[in-house]
């Protein structure tokens, strides 16, 4: 679970809510009208702009955003430089003995084609290809929360429009001018803060967490490619170590042969 984002939502709410009834009852901002135009009206445009295979795992990519496995990058170059050691020692063919140690499925097919013999230039444009259609999954899943982001305000001020135009048109009843410009502001306020605190925080969520996993296999592609290619370990390990940043290099111990590494 992240803490972050769970709690950045939660606190941010509370301080809303308690910043509103400091200075009235929280009533004053619902809105039934105003929710069906805002929100409704926000995930029905998402409906029409996203194909329907993507609309299905909606639930997903919000899980995604909330729960998240975190993987160190420092782990998974000492595990990599230690399969360096195994391929150095043993020949690469002992490796397929070694991936009962991992459970990632992009480094575990690596392995396989290297230990098949593939030659490095079709292992990375294998990978590299799978790393694309990984790009544009998650690239989709973002879109959904950008256009709830745009769409958001946009029906806000489709609200707020609708109000103005009930409030012109009766303008002779005093006693309706102020529901219809409640209607009119409360739109507007509902769609700017599911915009800027709902939907555009949860779509840069998710394209760290994209960041994230592009740097670790991005980092699984190298590292196989140099083991299959027969460098020395702590050339394995120089590689990978470009990746990190200057403080995290450090952290990166190489196993001497015999040794076991991370599991």
């Amino acid at each position: 679970m992240d803490i972050a984002t769970l709690g950045g939502l939660v606190i941010g709410t509370a301080v809303m809510i308690m910043a509103i009834m400091l200075r009235g009852p929280i009533t004053m901002f619902t809105d039934l009208t105003s929710f069906m135009i805002t929100v409704v009206g926000s995930f029905c445009a998402v409906l029409v702009a996203t194909p329907p295979h993507m609309m299905r795992k909606l639930m997903q990519i919000i899980r995604h955003a909330f729960i998240f496995e975190t993987r160190s990058s420092i782990e998974l170059i000492n595990r990599l430089v230690r399969f360096g050691e195994i391929a150095r020692r043993d020949g690469i063919l002992a490796l397929e003995n070694a991936l009962d140690e991992t459970d990632d499925e992009f480094l575990v097919h690596g392995i396989e084609m290297a230990v098949d013999g593939s030659d490095p230039e079709h292992i990375h444009k294998t990978m590299a290809t799978e790393l694309s259609y990984l790009e544009e999954r998650h690239r989709s899943g973002r879109k959904i929360f950008e256009n709830l982001g745009t769409f958001a305000p946009a029906f806000g001020m489709a609200g707020t429009l609708i109000g103005l135009i009930l409030m012109l048109r009766e303008l002779q009843d005093v006693s309706a001018i102020g529901p219809r410009m409640g209607v009119a502001l409360i739109t507007t306020f509902y769609g700017v803060i599911l915009a800027n605190f709902v939907f555009l925080p949860i779509a840069e969520k998710l394209d760290s967490r994209h960041r994230e996993e592009l740097l670790l296999k991005e980092i699984i592609i190298q590292g196989v490619i140099s083991i299959q290619s027969g460098d020395n370990p702590k050339v394995v390990e120089q590689k990978l170590k470009i990746f990190l940043p200057p403080v995290m290099r450090e952290s990166v111990t190489r196993r001497q042969p015999g040794t076991k590494g991370p599991r």
